[in-house]
């Protein structure tokens, strides 16, 4: 889905990440939680032409009723792709303030969605972003774990 453009796997995907979290992460389904779409940077949507996040995401918020918001996370530098990055150490030095989360998140408790996650370094970004910005509860979800 990422890199060959099969966006048409989003709503099985999305299917599965809605699956998931409403078994497993948010039984009640609470109200009050805002998804929050993984931004990539403007050279990088450009290139691929669209964000696998915010597809995921969509297809997630339309399976749970919940709102899905792209633009809340912002990517403030174009680091190099993680996949490029070989150690744990490397990663977390390549996203190290890379993300500005907007001021509207505060007091929300938010739930980002990702494609995947390798060694976490990344999903602490976004969550460092959002708390900074006064998110109440911030959690993620992603598709696939690279081991």
């Amino acid at each position: 889905m990422k890199y060959r453009g099969w966006r048409t796997a989003a709503p099985l995907l999305g299917g599965l990440l809605a699956d998931h979290l409403g078994r497993q992460v948010l039984p009640a389904r609470p109200k009050g939680w805002v998804l929050v779409t993984v931004p990539l940077h403007r050279r990088r949507l450009r290139s691929r032409g669209y964000n696998q996040s915010s597809l995921l995401a969509r297809d997630v918020g339309k399976t749970l009723a919940l709102p899905a918001r792209d633009g809340l996370l912002e990517r403030s530098n174009d680091s190099s792709p993680q996949v490029e990055v070989r150690t744990q150490e490397q990663r977390r030095e390549n996203v190290a303030g890379s993300f500005d989360a907007s001021a509207e998140v505060e007091g929300l408790s938010v739930i980002f969605v990702d494609d995947v996650a390798t060694t976490g370094s990344t999903l602490s970004a976004y969550a460092a972003a959002l708390k900074d910005a006064g998110a109440l509860d911030v959690r993620g979800l992603v598709l696939a774990r690279e081991s």
